[in-house]
């Protein structure tokens, strides 16, 4: 009888931890920027999730080469598939955080993970468009991973110089954002509840406004009338969901909880650039809040994803 290994079970959805540390080093950049500080947080988390990246990049390359009807498992899954997107975006952020420290490593990572992402873009869309299986109780926000995480290309490829590609992918993001979002709500309000695992996914649903709105500034370099749709709409997602705190405290840990540190990372960083862009101190407080709250929440998923490693409740068979 066939035993399955632990990397044999490794789950693409690792690579959204990457996305959270990454927000997490991006949002405590934004802090000392908007406040004119010197703390040199950033450098060491820099370091951090790029170690962690690589890391799991290698688990994930080893499980490829040994267990690739796995990895096709994950492929053909209908919630698995839309994870495979993180890698790629985990190189558009890893190129946002390392962009004042240089701009060479900076172009590589940004051009390797915006190529690689539209690729993933295509893939997954055309399994969208050609599957024969998928049904509404499938879809949840983590679906937004693949189309909408385009919006973030934008953020690094402004300042690299690439303007017209940046509003390309802007413009991808933002049209299948409205598309997902609609659907998404659909399927909440009149179809069965998403099941417990998938439950810290609503998070998910605060990001693309929030993502939207930096590179919406990135774009234009002013504050107008679309810009705030953009963010009050994810501020309002965000103030909403943290109302149901009681709900997903009680929820027993997996790793769909590194959900919850990536978007809260994007509205901190969206609500110190209100700051900087409209100097009101009210955002200011907010943002230092969001970041509390963020610094809390990461640090508490690394203490749970390690201690769940190592009590093999991780990279295990499901069911």
């Amino acid at each position: 009888m066939h035993t399955p290994s632990r990397l044999e079970n490794f789950p693409i959805s690792f690579f959204a931890m990457v996305m959270g540390l990454a927000g997490f080093t991006i949002a405590w950049e934004k802090t000392q920027q908007a406040f004119d500080l010197n703390l040199n947080v950033d450098g060491a988390l820099i370091s951090m999730t790029g170690l962690v990246f690589l890391i799991l990049l290698i688990f994930y390359g080893v499980k490829l080469v040994r267990y690739k009807d796995a990895v096709k498992a994950e492929l053909h899954n209908p919630i698995k598939l839309n994870f495979f997107p993180t890698i790629s975006i985990s190189l558009i952020l890893l190129s946002i955080c390392s962009l004042h420290v240089s701009h060479s490593l900076s172009h590589v990572l940004w051009f390797t993970g915006t190529a690689l992402h539209l690729l993933f873009t295509f893939y997954v869309m055309d399994v969208w468009i050609h599957h024969d299986k998928f049904e509404v109780h499938h879809i949840n926000p983590a679906w937004f991973i693949p189309v909408v995480g385009n919006v973030l290309v934008p953020i690094a490829g402004m300042e690299l110089g690439y303007t017209e590609l940046s509003w390309f992918f802007f413009s991808i993001g933002m049209l299948f954002w409205l598309v997902l979002f609609a659907i998404i709500f659909y399927r909440v309000l009149f179809h069965n509840p998403l099941p417990g695992k998938l439950m810290p996914t609503f998070f998910i649903l605060i990001a693309p406004p929030a993502v939207g709105f930096i590179a919406y500034m990135k774009l234009t370099g002013e504050l107008d009338a679309f810009g705030r749709i953009l963010y009050y709409s994810g501020l309002f997602l965000t103030l909403l969901l943290l109302t149901q705190a009681k709900r997903f405290s009680q929820l027993q840990f997996f790793l769909s909880w590194w959900a919850y540190s990536f978007p809260l990372a994007a509205i901190t960083v969206a609500t110190l650039l209100m700051y900087q862009m409209t100097g009101i101190p009210t955002f200011a407080v907010l943002g230092l809040i969001f970041l509390g709250l963020l610094s809390i929440i990461v640090v508490f998923l690394l203490y749970r994803t390690l201690k769940a490693i190592g009590s093999h409740q991780i990279c295990m068979p499901e069911g």
